[in-house]
């Protein structure tokens, strides 16, 4: 069995521009039997991906990859990590957020998050996590989702939301409310 595994890390300034975005990959190997295997791998227009921090299992053979990029190796029984790799060209977020912040008082503070995949409807992102930063100060945090489970992270100083699986072409909200006692009528919290 072969699985791929990648999670994408996406960095946008409130603003919404893209700021930062990677990739990083894993192919996860299942296997029952000692034989050897190859896989050469190639883009339907040969174009190519350019991976770095590449890391091989030891039982690939390095020497081939580096020739012809092809992957040979003979597996060890069991499961284990054939690759591991890191993508740094700019991509296409698969979930974009988009963040409102308004205070109500002085001291009383609201988020409405927005996440809508940006996927076709047929596909599902599986175990997303998104990280919503919060001022180290908050206090007493209620937080709603439509969807999925959000808990305060406060040794992160953050709000996390976990989703076990995100159609395609979907959105989903969360509110959370917060105290700030250091928020005065002079402080500006950025409103949308």
């Amino acid at each position: 069995f072969l699985d791929v595994i990648e999670s994408v890390n996406i960095l946008v300034n409130s603003n919404g521009q893209l700021i930062r975005s990677d990739v990083n990959g894993a192919l996860k190997m299942r296997t029952y039997l000692r034989v050897l295997l190859e896989a050469q791998g190639q883009s339907a227009r040969g174009k190519s991906v350019d991976l770095e921090d590449i890391k091989f299992h030891q039982c690939v053979r390095l020497a081939r990859f580096e020739n012809d990029r092809t992957i040979s190796f003979i597996p060890p029984d069991g499961s284990f990590d054939l690759m591991t790799y890191r993508l740094s060209t700019q991509v296409k977020p698969l979930i974009w957020v988009e963040a409102q912040v308004e205070r109500y008082s002085r001291s009383r503070v609201e988020m409405l998050i927005k996440a809508k995949s940006q996927f076709k409807e047929r596909s599902y992102a599986t175990n997303v996590e998104i990280e919503l930063p919060v001022p180290p100060d908050a206090t007493n945090p209620s937080v709603r989702t439509s969807m999925g489970s959000a808990t305060y992270a406060p040794e992160n100083d953050a709000i996390m939301w976990k989703i076990r699986s995100f159609p395609g072409n979907k959105e989903y909200l969360l509110r959370a409310e917060f105290l700030l006692p250091s928020v005065s009528a002079d402080d500006g919290v950025p409103e949308r």
